[in-house]
């Protein structure tokens, strides 16, 4: 690979530099992405690899200016997309990249592919998604968790009582009802993801099933990154839900 970034190249970085591995669980909000980091991460580390994790408003920068700005529902499409553009490559600069560079794994919970799919969704061009995110990093590997809406829909009412405002692109008018503004929006998420996932070379994971069936999927995903085949993955003991603490999705 000639450059590590899908398009800018970052001032002062050497490919041969970073020899940690990045990995991407991506999906829609309720498609169990942050407990697959939580399971990945237990199991990669008890293969004995160093683990960072990641994920969209984490930035020490902008993270909580994003939090103020969303309150209000008035954040224009343009502004926040730039915010999260602001809020991705400082942590690129500050966690990402000197992770990788001292050989550790990072295992994001949604990465670029997420921001890219919401700007366009809400206006902006393909081509101009590519172009903002162009210095972003390739990772090793992106699993996208494919989850039917009505899933979603239950597993976000379980889970928080109620739908997110943002999450149910209700500041895109597409309908005064929540519930019915939350299926149009998955569908035109799902149709972008499409076109995504196509570009930039998804691994699609049934996000239907039980947690675990998910995990031992993703595993195999995983394996051959660090030399061991498929059938490695699901060798021992898998971490018992109830002993994961994973941190609350945020986006």
């Amino acid at each position: 690979m000639t450059n590590r970034t899908y398009g800018t190249r970052l001032p002062g970085l050497t490919d041969e530099s970073l020899t940690g591995k990045l990995i991407v669980v991506e999906g829609a909000d309720g498609s169990g992405r942050t407990t697959e980091v939580a399971l990945l991460r237990e199991w990669l580390e008890i293969e004995g690899h160093a683990v960072v994790d990641t994920g969209l408003r984490r930035s020490t920068l902008v993270a909580e200016e994003i939090d103020r700005a969303k309150q209000g529902h008035t954040l224009g499409a343009t502004t926040m997309a730039l915010l999260y553009a602001v809020d991705f490559a400082d942590q690129l600069e500050n966690k990402i990249v000197p992770a990788l560079a001292a050989g550790s794994t990072v295992l994001a919970d949604r990465f670029i592919y997420t921001l890219m799919v919401r700007a366009v969704v809400r206006g902006a061009s393909r081509e101009w998604a590519r172009q903002l995110y162009g210095f972003a990093l390739r990772p090793d590997l992106v699993v996208f968790l494919e989850a039917r809406p009505e899933i979603l829909l239950h597993r976000a009412i379980a889970k928080y009582g109620s739908l997110d405002y943002w999450e149910s692109g209700m500041d895109l008018s597409l309908s005064r009802d929540l519930f019915e503004s939350f299926f149009a929006y998955q569908d035109r998420l799902s149709k972008e993801f499409a076109w995504v996932g196509a570009e930039y070379g998804f691994h699609r994971v049934d996000a239907n099933r039980h947690p675990e069936q998910v995990d031992a999927e993703v595993r195999a995903l995983v394996a051959p990154l660090y030399g061991k085949p498929k059938t490695a993955a699901l060798m021992g003991a898998k971490p018992p839900l109830s002993r994961l603490r994973p941190k609350a999705a945020s986006g």
